[in-house]
């Protein structure tokens, strides 16, 4: 993959964080701010807790920190895939925001 397509796609998971953010405080009374600065975006939930997604463009990943530890994700057959266990970033993410807010939430690559 080109240094450009990654940037592409990469922002693309991005894009779709933020929206996916906005929606939720639309659709439920969860309350995530959410702040990007360059190729990062921090989480924030009502308990103080956070997650980072930050990308590594040398590597050509997205890294996630959240309260259950730090992944890295590679685009592999169309997806964001974590690099120990193939799951997939936005599976994942959902699964964590959904810890650290105490409720259900779902994030995807549509938003």
């Amino acid at each position: 993959m080109t240094d450009l397509e990654y940037q592409n796609l990469a922002e693309n998971v991005l894009e779709a964080v933020e929206m996916a953010c906005d929606r939720l405080n639309d659709e439920s009374d969860v309350d995530i701010d959410n702040q990007r600065t360059g190729g990062m975006i921090t989480l924030s939930f009502a308990n103080r807790s956070q997650i980072i997604i930050n990308l590594q463009k040398p590597l050509q990943e997205i890294w996630m920190a959240a309260k259950a530890g730090g992944f890295h994700y590679k685009f592999n057959s169309g997806q964001w895939l974590d690099t120990k266990d193939a799951s997939e970033f936005f599976a994942n993410l959902s699964r964590y925001a959904s810890e650290q807010a105490a409720q259900p939430l779902v994030f995807s690559a549509g938003a």
